[in-house]
């Protein structure tokens, strides 16, 4: 079977930290799949804010998941706290991808990469949007 691969930014825009909590952990007791998808959704969340967006208004549009692909590299657990670096690449004329790596150890264990790919969605008109200019300048 074929492994999936991610191309990682030159740079990261953004960072911030969650702590995995109990709640978040599997029957495996560690981080889950589906609670790593939460964490990505309040990192993309963060990121936006930081830069004066929301995922309901980016230039009048609102934005709209597409795709994930996570790679795991290794386990978490309840208490840990995690690191994530969010950036944004490959545009084109609907949307992009937001990037992520994920990490503890302040850095130096690498948890998991992940990309959502993300278009601008007119949910007045309930049809696709270009990539508003002011994303696309915010992010050179």
């Amino acid at each position: 079977m074929a492994r999936l691969t991610l191309e990682l930014p030159d740079h990261f825009v953004f960072s911030c930290k969650q702590v995995v909590r109990v709640t978040d952990l599997n029957y495996a007791n560690h981080l889950g799949n589906d609670a790593m998808i939460s964490l990505l959704h309040e990192a993309r969340c963060q990121f936006l804010d930081h830069h004066g967006f929301s995922e309901s208004d980016i230039g009048g549009l609102g934005l709209m998941v597409t795709d994930l692909a996570t790679i795991y590299k290794s386990e978490c657990f309840a208490g840990e706290e995690l690191t994530f670096e969010v950036g944004v690449m490959d545009f084109n004329k609907y949307g992009c991808d937001v990037i992520y790596r994920v990490t503890k150890n302040q850095g130096e264990t690498l948890v998991a990469n992940a990309k959502n790919g993300v278009v601008f969605f007119d949910y007045h008109q309930r049809k696709l949007a270009h990539v508003p200019e002011v994303f696309r300048a915010a992010f050179p």
